[in-house]
């Protein structure tokens, strides 16, 4: 094995070339522990790694930590000594989404990577509003979005149909892929990607075969998966952890355990990209300050809507993606509020202590 076989190019050589002279060693981490990670050397060494506390005390957030497909800087211990992370290298990529709750915290799902595949189904998971949401913080990430609508098998040929078509016509640049474990060849789609160097994360809902498509480009079980629900078409999924994995031929796959909910994590920009035809049309509504709203005078989008350009749930999307990216937005500026006050409450303490131990030491 190799660096360039574990995603390593001329920036991240660049970015490393200041730990050169410590004697740290390049490694991506492949494993996050809770406390301790799994780490991937380019001579095909896997050391469990502890996070160094100078990289602990400089991140400002929890999403600036060590991730899972983070290139470090790694201090190589022996049987006596830790080996020990030194540094994280500038990300080139980031997925990243929300933490669910109502934590207003980011949450990393991967690093470094190029490519997304989404995993849906025609079926029970079929829903273009949680599409939308997929898009828009790949968008962010600056990663390509690739969507495998799987288990083709389970449902009907028009069933099929039309949910590609609709997912294709949500967004035109994602590359739209009908694949079923029954019918091997439709995953060949994906060997085109696999190329050596390039890292490719799978997310989606828990049950529509992401586990299976893993297994198979892997050549073996990975991981285990529970038979089929007859009802529902989808088979328990048993991913309980983010894994970066090496293919046999060249590639890299992280996978995820499945995702529920997928709470925004992005910004007014990348949401306006993704809604450009919405813009659009914004544009052309008689007052700066239109809702957008069934009463609104002028209003562009309601007319395209009356005639039959928009579908109603599209802009709904829209609406809503933009209130919950506000109200993101506020949280984060009362949880900033909060740390300034907290830390100037923290100054003032620790001026009183001063001078309070000061005037004591003159009184003695």
């Amino acid at each position: 094995m190799t660096l360039e076989e574990l995603g390593w190019n001329e920036a991240f050589a660049h970015n490393f070339s200041e730990f050169l002279e410590q004697g740290w060693e390049p490694a991506r981490l492949i494993r996050d522990n809770k406390i301790t990670y799994g780490a991937l050397l380019g001579d095909g060494r896997e050391l469990e790694v502890v996070m160094g506390g100078k990289v602990y005390h400089d991140a400002a957030t929890d999403a600036e930590l060590p991730a899972v497909g983070d290139w470090v800087a790694l201090e190589v211990g022996d049987e006596n000594k830790e080996h020990v992370i030194r540094a994280r290298l500038p990300r080139q990529t980031c997925l990243s989404r929300k933490m669910s709750g109502r934590s207003t915290e980011e949450q990393v799902i991967a690093s470094n990577i190029q490519i997304v595949a989404v995993v849906t189904d025609a079926g029970p998971d079929f829903n273009l509003r949680r599409m939308e949401r997929y898009f828009a913080i790949i968008g962010r990430s600056r990663a390509k979005a690739v969507v495998l609508i799987n288990k083709a098998d389970l449902f009907s040929d028009e069933d099929n149909r039309e949910a590609a078509e609709a997912i294709r016509a949500q967004n035109p640049e994602a590359e739209v892929h009908l694949t079923s474990l029954k019918r091997k060849s439709s995953l060949q789609v994906l060997q085109a990607h696999l190329k050596v160097g390039v890292s490719i994360t799978f997310v989606g809902s828990s049950g529509t075969g992401k586990s299976s498509v893993i297994n198979h480009l892997l050549r073996g079980e990975y991981q285990g998966t529970d038979e089929v629900n007859q009802l529902t078409g989808k088979g328990r999924h048993t991913t309980t952890a983010r894994e970066l994995m090496v293919l046999p031929d060249g590639g890299i796959i992280i996978d995820n355990p499945g995702i529920r909910e997928v709470h925004m994590w992005t910004d007014e920009t990348t949401l306006r990209e993704r809604f450009s035809d919405i813009e659009d049309l914004t544009r052309n509504c008689s007052f700066d300050d239109c809702r957008h709203g069934p009463l609104s005078a002028g209003c562009a989008i309601q007319l395209a809507l009356a005639e039959g350009k928009m579908e109603l749930s599209r802009l709904e999307g829209f609406l809503k993606l933009e209130e919950e990216i506000a109200k993101l937005r506020l949280n984060r500026q009362k949880r900033q509020m909060t740390i300034e006050r907290r830390d100037r409450r923290s100054q003032r303490d620790k001026s009183r202590r001063y001078h309070a131990r000061r005037n004591r030491d003159w009184e003695e």
